[in-house]
């Protein structure tokens, strides 16, 4: 018998956590050649989410609870997940409902057929338009720097077989990009079209600053793109420099009445100098996780856990 391993992100969700749970147990119940694990990751201890997650736990040992210090974010959310895994297959979905939970064998399915990581791919997403263009333009700037496989459509329903799930346990960055470091370990991609739901109620978390923050982790981790674009870019500024100045001198000597050009000059210089100070801040940002990244920061620190054998124990990651 497959062990299947659902690991669930949950910030926020009380309201929503138990009926997602309650889906999974009944489609796994109808498929009794698979086994299932959940793993229930609580990135919000502020309210009553992980309460929520204890009282399904004891009604369930096949249900694992994991509660988090304090909101570190989904994708540290699901990296807190990978010690507790036990299922040959991993699959990661949302706690709102909105994934089709029905159709998690889909996924498993794909896997079992010899790909790494399987991605559902919804034609028709139940999302705001602002949430459904920065997904799209994520996904434009993971393919820009190589960190995405072209044709690929990402989602935050997916499936893992074995060679990611044991290549993500080795990955301990305090910058996690679980897509980026897959990109480099895994070779064999596939989509899978499903329907999206509408959510079980609220609105998704995901903010205009968070998104500019997963932008930025996907962008600078495991590529060096963005300084080699600041090499072509320094190259330009500095050869379009040269040529003016040549322009300059030319003009000059062949009429010396020509006044200088005071307002062009501010106007280049106060572009030139936005445009250093940009690409000194994109360095410090390499330098500055570097830094926090060879001074062994954790990905993640836990405050408690259920039905794992170490309940009472936190510890980092």
């Amino acid at each position: 018998m497959m062990t299947v391993s659902v690991a669930i992100p949950c910030y926020k969700s009380a309201r929503t956590i138990v009926p997602v749970v309650d889906e999974l147990r009944r489609v796994f119940a109808a498929r009794p050649e698979y086994d299932y694990q959940i793993i229930l990751v609580n990135d919000y201890p502020e309210d009553d989410t992980f309460d929520v997650i204890e009282s399904i736990c004891r009604q369930d040992r096949k249900v694992v609870g994991v509660n988090l210090s304090r909101n570190f974010g989904q994708t540290v959310a699901k990296m807190a997940a990978l010690p507790y895994v036990k299922g040959e297959v991993l699959v990661y979905m949302d706690d709102d409902g909105q994934h089709p939970a029905d159709q998690i064998f889909r996924l498993v399915e794909k896997v079992q057929e010899g790909y790494d990581v399987v991605y559902a791919r919804f034609p028709h997403k139940r999302h705001s338009a602002f949430k459904r263009f920065t997904s799209w333009l994520n996904g434009k700037v993971l393919e820009l720097n190589g960190t995405k496989p072209k044709g690929i459509t990402l989602s935050s329903y997916y499936a893992l077989g074995p060679t990611a799930i044991a290549a993500l346990r080795r990955y301990k960055s305090p910058f996690p990009s679980m897509g980026g470091y897959l990109a480099h370990v895994a070779r064999r991609y596939a989509n899978v079209e499903m329907e999206h739901r509408d959510r079980l109620e609220g609105q998704s978390n995901y903010t205009l600053r968070k998104m500019l923050g997963l932008w930025l982790t996907g962008f600078t981790n495991f590529s060096t793109v963005p300084l080699r674009f600041a090499v072509v870019l320094g190259t330009l500024f500095a050869g379009v420099g040269f040529l003016a100045a040549v322009v300059v001198v030319i003009r000059k000597i062949l009429d010396p009445s020509i006044a200088a050009g005071f307002t062009t000059s501010i106007a280049l210089q106060l572009g030139i100098g936005g445009m250093i100070m940009l690409l000194l801040g994109l360095c410090g940002e390499y330098i500055g996780r570097i830094y926090m990244t060879v001074s062994n920061m954790p990905q993640y620190e836990v405050r408690r856990t259920v039905n794992t054998g170490e309940e009472e124990d936190g510890h980092g990651q």
